[in-house]
């Protein structure tokens, strides 16, 4: 299974909002492959790898201690590349003492160059940058590379070069113009310039397959059941007796969570100390808010408090123009909604401590610079956007896991497909989908905009093929003509995007066809609108959301 998870370091030095710690799972790893990531575009992609294999890896920035480290019960270590030179005044640090823990390290790319700057060799800019397809001879027996050819199709990205090895490390693979592999066998130190992590490496995966069985001797013992089982007996450890509530939104990923903990929180006649709750908050697509209601209820059999509060949530955002403050304001009154929830429900039940929540790791590393040196994207509402304080004690049972991975978690739960396959749909909801104010008028006609594009996509076979598909409000107003008559009416963009974490996307080249119908609908039936565009951006350079 893959599982990916994500860093829990803070290297910014930016306040955090004061949640006394959401509950993670590694409390209950017994095993797995630490990942420090030095800001590397792909280290997400070392953690699938790893993941693949049914191991679990841990991506931890560079700047982790060795206590934290040492939480995650590593029995191997992997360097990550970066956007610089390791002898850069600004670049990023790693505590040395790393090579200190006795276990196996393996350097990539900027990771070798990290292992021979510390470890006592000599790093330089290379005479001849290689970037791109290479071909490397191997040239010592290694297990690293065992099992392969002696020569190797790999993927390079680099313009600095090993220019002296450190004392014990010897070459065992190369370029026609520099160091390609390294290993101090004694120690089960390796390095690699290029990257195995990338499908352009042909062999990569095998390579990360020896590091992780034959040098670290890890066990293929992460699977779905492992997760379930695992974060079940945590939530019971760590909510005891107490009560919590759910933040519940319908989508895969809190229904996921929600049924998670509430089987750990049921007592021994079935009843449940968990109260989901679902707010509309005037940001909702089409009839959900009904919707959404009946399929918890009746297909997943959850304890449900609906609570519209679309007024509050609206009038806090009139006249708000700017994504970054609409998604905290969304935050914010999600955070007061629910602990206005939790005290009803103490008047009845008992006090209530906990609050669930179905974030993901793409919140989190959008949310905040805890990749090393990465930069914030932007605040996700359950994340950047909380407040400074809280009542409520977060438990966030998904947080180190990606989209798909929470699929298999949900299938492995026995959640309903039509759960599972819903497409993401942002927290903030469709505030982030109208550029500009949201008001009443504009969130009726993206509403309508939207069935369109959803309608149509699943008309055509293509909303389980897809990762999103959806239609966003432009503050443009353009000429046209319908009927004889001039309009000067309101653009709407249509997104459609294909990916496998919501880290990268592609958009999707929809048939003509389909373009068609779904532009020709919504100009013919959204009064209002009279000029459609398709977003051709992939992520990057765009994000998947508009805002």
């Amino acid at each position: 299974m893959d599982l990916r998870n994500s860093c829990v370091a803070n290297p910014t030095g930016k306040k955090t909002p004061s949640l006394k710690q959401s509950s993670g799972n590694h409390a209950f790893v017994d095993q797995s492959i630490v990942i420090l990531d030095f800001g590397a575009q792909y280290t997400q992609l070392i953690a699938r790898r790893v993941r693949e294999q049914n191991v679990f890896s841990a991506v931890l920035s560079c700047r982790a201690s060795l206590a934290e480290i040492k939480s995650y019960h590593p029995v191997g270590i992997v360097l990550s590349g970066a956007p610089w030179s390791v002898y850069d005044k600004d670049a990023p640090p790693a505590d040395v003492h790393v090579f200190d823990l006795g276990l196996p390290v393996l350097g990539i790319c900027y990771g070798l160059q990290f292992m021979v700057h510390t470890l006592g060799g000599k790093v330089r800019p290379a005479e001849k940058r290689e970037y791109g397809h290479a071909e490397i001879d191997i040239v010592s027996d290694s297990v690293l590379f065992q099992g392969l050819a002696k020569k190797l199709a790999v993927w390079m990205s680099h313009g600095d070069e090993a220019l002296e090895l450190p004392p014990g490390f010897e070459l065992m693979a190369k370029t026609h113009y520099a160091v390609a592999g390294i290993q101090n066998v004694a120690k089960k130190w390796y390095a690699v310039q290029f990257h195995p992590e990338v499908h352009h490496t042909p062999q990569g995966t095998q390579i990360l397959r020896n590091f992780v069985f034959q040098i670290c001797g890890a066990k293929p013992t992460w699977t779905p059941r492992h997760f379930i089982t695992s974060t079940i007996e945590q939530m019971k450890q760590k909510v005891g007796t107490g009560r919590a509530i759910c933040a519940l939104s319908g989508g895969v990923d809190s229904s996921v969570a929600a049924v998670l903990v509430d089987r750990a929180l049921r007592d021994g006649r079935g009843k449940s100390r968990l109260t989901c709750v679902f707010v509309n908050n005037g940001l909702l697509r089409k009839d959900e808010f009904e919707k959404v209601q009946k399929t918890l209820r009746d297909r997943l059999g959850l304890r449900l408090d609906a609570v519209d509060a679309s007024d509050r949530f609206l009038g806090k955002l009139a006249g708000v123009r700017d994504p970054e403050k609409k998604r905290k304001i969304i935050g914010n009154e999600f955070i007061k909604v629910f602990e206005r929830e939790s005290r009803r429900i103490e008047k009845n039940e008992g006090k209530v401590k906990w609050l669930v929540q179905g974030t993901l790791y793409p919140d989190v590393i959008e949310s905040r610079s805890v990749r090393g040196p990465s930069q914030v994207i932007k605040s996700h509402h359950n994340v950047g956007g909380l407040p400074e304080k809280m009542k409520l004690e977060l438990i966030e049972p998904l947080k180190d896991l990606f989209k798909d991975e929470v699929r298999k978690i949900g299938r492995e739960l026995g959640l309903p497909e039509e759960i599972l396959q819903r497409q993401p749909f942002p927290g903030p909801g469709l505030a982030v989908r109208i550029l500009g104010e949201v008001t009443r008028e504009r969130l009726a006609l993206l509403r309508e905009c939207d069935d369109v594009v959803v309608s149509e996509i699943k008309e055509a076979g293509l909303y389980s093929k897809v990762w999103q598909s959806f239609a966003v409000l432009l503050p443009v107003m353009s000429v046209g003509v319908m009927g004889d008559q001039r309009t000067y009416a309101c653009t709407c963009a249509i997104r459609v995007v294909t990916s496998e974490d919501g880290m990268t996307a592609d958009w999707v080249q929809l048939p003509n066809e389909v373009l068609k119908v779904i532009s020709t609908r919504i100009v013919n039936e959204v009064k209002g609108i009279n000029r459609v565009v398709y977003d051709i951006t992939s992520k990057p350079p765009g994000t998947i959301e508009w805002e």
